[in-house]
């Protein structure tokens, strides 16, 4: 139920030469592979393999470069009736003055994405679960993702809905940041993400206010920190192998 979208699009900028860490970059970089969006958001570069810095990449893959990027704002047309779904959902906001609710829509890989601002979370998802036009009765999963470079918006909380009536997808999606990790349940609108919501908790730390038993789901509840965040440390044990210990991932250092 968790979920990380691949990088995609943007022109890296020029990364340190420490492998395993990222760089900043600019904002609406120009597509670079034909994907039907306007610009795509890349804020990072990284190099090296797993987030390792420092004590060096033992993956081999320490000379990898890639960009950190997600697409950007999307203008209609869509086409395959995402037109008319944004049409709906607009009106259906306007009617009932969310109109500042939805922050963008992005259109990539033949999937529709609304960006909700968190303080209107709640009153969105009951239009699009109420509104004729819409009726997405179902709430099929939430999912954590973290971009640790993504600043001010670090967290997202991804919510995948599913209109049996009018045989449509949509997904919305919501950010907080590092510092303030809260956002509305959802729960009382759609009672299915009650154990999403809480694996979403367990492992990334994202705090949904209102949500009837905000409880570790899987991990022990006196598990420190939160196992799926990309600043959480890859542990291990160390394993003895003919007469040599091997030190957990992020013990050990670059081969020479």
């Amino acid at each position: 139920m968790t979920e990380e979208r691949p990088d995609n699009g943007g022109t890296p900028a020029k990364a340190p030469e420490s492998e395993g860490v990222t760089e900043r970059m600019p904002e609406n970089v120009p597509p670079s592979t034909g994907e039907p969006t306007e610009r795509v958001e890349a804020f990072a570069v990284r190099r090296g393999m797993f987030g390792v810095g420092g004590t060096g990449d033992t993956s081999g893959y320490g000379g990898l470069r890639r960009s950190v990027a997600m697409p950007g704002t999307t203008q209609r047309p869509f086409g395959g009736g995402f037109d008319e779904l944004m049409e709906h959902l607009e009106s259906a906001l306007a009617r009932h003055d969310l109109a500042r609710a939805l922050e963008r829509a992005v259109f990539d890989r033949g999937e529709i994405t609304f960006y909700i601002r968190r303080e209107h979370l709640l009153d969105v998802v009951r239009q699009m679960r109420d509104d004729p036009d819409l009726r997405f009765e179902l709430c099929s999963g939430v999912s954590g993702v973290h971009y640790p470079e993504d600043t001010g918006r670090e967290l997202h909380a991804v919510y995948h809905l599913l209109s049996m009536t009018h045989n449509a997808r949509a997904r919305l999606e919501v950010t907080c940041p590092d510092d303030d990790p809260h956002i509305p349940s959802v729960v009382p609108v759609y009672p299915t993400a009650d154990w999403h919501e809480r694996e979403t908790y367990d492992f990334f730390g994202i705090v949904f206010d209102g949500h009837p038993a905000l409880t570790r789901i899987e991990m022990p509840d006196d598990w420190p920190g939160h196992p799926q965040r990309k600043d959480y440390p890859l542990g291990g044990i160390p394993v003895e192998y003919k007469g040599a210990t091997i030190p957990p991932p992020d013990e050990r250092r670059a081969y020479s």
